[in-house]
């Protein structure tokens, strides 16, 4: 089994569901007694938002370069970093470190593709939804991306940073969730991609009339699959 390394505390909300579904997962695959060999090691999220608010991604890039260092050398074999987000700066961190990292969408793209299904909708940061960094990596795969409206998108930032990454789960904010995800069928999407790793704390595959691709469960048994691989 190899070492996960970990990049995670963005938010620590989902680096905790990460620890929870990775150990979970060589359980049900190894039995027994037997629980993942892995290295967190989690930032201070304050520091990464203060840096993604005033578009310094490289001042961020950096820090999680930094972390990914300590993490090789204290044994890690792999590199996992905990959020969706901070994969617009896995450059800064390739640099840094010689261990293989897991791209979150490439697992969610295989996901996705598995399921034939081709017309998606995306849910995320606003970084997430507009930038290119992520839709495009997903698309490469010949999967169309839609992203809700100007207005949808603010609402939705709006609670992952001011709930779900600080633990709140309402009812409200669920609701706004499901009307959202109505539209992006409505529009053609197949399935919807909980791109950033806390919406699956608050939406659920209930929520939603066709299939969700929760990216931090995905992304957690993918990396078990690689720490496993012979």
């Amino acid at each position: 089994m190899k070492t996960i390394g970990l990049i995670g505390g963005m938010s620590w909300e989902s680096s905790l569901e990460y620890y929870r579904i990775i150990n979970e997962e060589v359980k049900a695959k190894l039995g027994g007694l037997h629980s993942a060999k892995c290295i967190l090691y989690s930032v201070d999220f304050e520091e990464i938002e203060r840096c993604q608010a005033e578009g310094d991604w490289e001042s961020s890039g950096k820090l999680l370069g930094d972390a990914a260092l300590s993490l090789e050398k204290a044994g890690a074999e792999m590199i996992l970093i905990c959020t969706n987000t901070m994969h617009k700066v896995i450059g800064y961190i390739e640099e840094k470190v010689s261990l293989p990292i897991l791209h979150i969408a490439d697992s969610t793209a295989k996901q996705i593709q598995k399921s034939k299904i081709s017309t998606v909708g995306l849910l995320g940061t606003k970084y997430t939804m507009e930038q290119d960094f992520y839709k495009t990596r997903i698309e490469t795969n010949g999967i169309k991306v839609l992203i809700p409206s100007e207005e949808d998108r603010k609402v939705i930032n709006k609670v992952i940073y001011e709930e779900l990454c600080l633990g709140e789960i309402q009812q409200s904010s669920r609701d706004y969730y499901k009307k959202v995800i109505k539209g992006l069928v409505d529009d053609g999407a197949e399935g919807i991609i909980l791109g950033c790793t806390e919406i699956g704390l608050l939406v659920k595959p209930e929520d939603s009339e066709v299939p969700l691709f929760d990216t931090a469960v995905i992304h957690a048994i993918e990396s078990v699959n690689m720490a496993l691989e012979k």
